[in-house]
């Protein structure tokens, strides 16, 4: 039971993050292009890359602490603040729209940027777990 807490708490403040800064970027770059929506994915994705290094079996997250931070941080604050489904929204809206090119250019996008990110998020997790010598 307490796992639905810590991930619904999670879920709840990346929401609320992920709300205020897509009006915060959306207000600084326009809403033509969904700029707040994409920034969000990439940035989630990079921390979602950094805890994945910092919670496997050789990082320096404790056993103990591991299903915590997975519930909590991966799940529910990066499940909660990144966002799919905004995303496709965004998409279709642009087709809707007749936008081919930045339809086209927002999943292009969304899928480089953020796989690019959750592999730089896990490369400098990873670096940053190494013992030092």
């Amino acid at each position: 039971m307490l796992a639905y807490f810590w991930v619904g708490l999670g879920g709840a403040l990346g929401s609320m993050l992920r709300f205020w800064l897509s009006i915060l970027i959306s207000r600084q770059f326009g809403e033509t292009f969904p700029w707040g929506i994409l920034a969000i994915n990439v940035m989630g994705s990079f921390v979602i890359g950094v805890l994945a290094a910092f919670t496997n079996p050789d990082g320096p997250v404790p056993p103990s602490s591991r299903i915590f931070a997975t519930q909590f941080l991966m799940i529910g604050l990066c499940g909660g603040f990144t966002t799919f489904s905004s995303f496709s929204r965004d998409t279709l809206r642009l087709l809707q729209d007749r936008q081919w090119l930045f339809a086209g250019g927002n999943v292009m996008l969304s899928v480089a940027l953020c796989l690019l990110a959750v592999w730089l998020g896990y490369f400098l997790g990873s670096f940053a777990t190494q013992p030092r010598q």
